[in-house]
């Protein structure tokens, strides 16, 4: 089955950090847009940043901007998001999917065949 494999999610103490990776599994995302969103409870989904195919566009939601960079290396098939300075309204389970529309400040929107993963889930407490 083609989709994305998230990990590295965590419990963390406000102000910590993680790095979350998605890998492609099954398929490659070199010809592929990439956006990391997340999902709290009892919430929407929210769009928090995209890369374009070849890394030279990123774009991010306003309240994840100067803490949050997404990246991407297609030799290893993978989009990174590191995440610093971390707040509890960070606490999500947070997923990648392949999208259109990244780029002129907009975070993407997910493909009808997105890839969706299960998800790694980031939780921020004291």
């Amino acid at each position: 089955q083609s989709q994305f494999v998230e990990s590295g999610g965590g419990l963390v103490q406000p102000g910590g950090s993680l790095r979350l990776s998605c890998a492609a599994s099954g398929f490659t995302l070199t010809n592929l847009a990439v956006g990391w969103f997340r999902q709290a409870p009892g919430k929407e989904r929210e769009g928090v940043s995209c890369i374009s195919t070849t890394g030279g566009s990123t774009n991010y939601v306003d309240s994840v901007k100067g803490r949050f960079t997404i990246s991407r290396d297609n030799a290893k098939n993978t989009v990174y998001l590191q995440v610093n300075s971390l707040k509890p309204e960070d606490t999500a389970t947070y997923y990648c999917a392949a999208v259109w529309n990244c780029g002129f400040g907009l975070v993407g929107t997910p493909l009808l065949k997105a890839y969706w993963g299960q998800g790694t889930q980031v939780s921020v407490s004291s």
